[in-house]
């Protein structure tokens, strides 16, 4: 691996960046399930990526969950404070905690 495709990535390579995300994302996914099947609406699915930024010379600068689940019987208003709960324990976003971490999550 060069610093060239570890920062800039080829289509050979992933970068960690792009590891960190796909793990955030996953662990997400698996917070959010457990938060709402303890509210009683567990989710017949859940899709969810997260798009990790990185700056050279600073480093990793935040991570954006992109979240879109079908979940019968929820309000959206009910859905995004689910969504941010699970966003706030998932030890991935706990691991993060010295970057901006955002969400967008919405009803499909």
């Amino acid at each position: 691996m060069t610093w060239a495709s570890r920062s800039e990535g080829t289509g050979q390579t992933s970068t960690p960046e792009e590891l960190l995300g796909a793990a955030h994302a996953a662990c997400f996914s698996m917070a959010f399930a457990k938060v709402l099947g303890d509210e009683g609406t567990p989710p017949e699915t859940i899709q969810a990526t997260a798009a990790v930024t990185f700056s050279q010379g600073t480093g990793i600068t935040g991570s954006h969950l992109l979240v879109s689940a079908t979940v019968p019987g929820l309000t959206s208003e009910r859905f995004a404070e689910l969504a941010e709960q699970a966003k706030q324990n998932c030890p991935v976003s706990v691991a993060l905690a010295g970057v901006t971490v955002t969400l967008e999550a919405s009803l499909a």
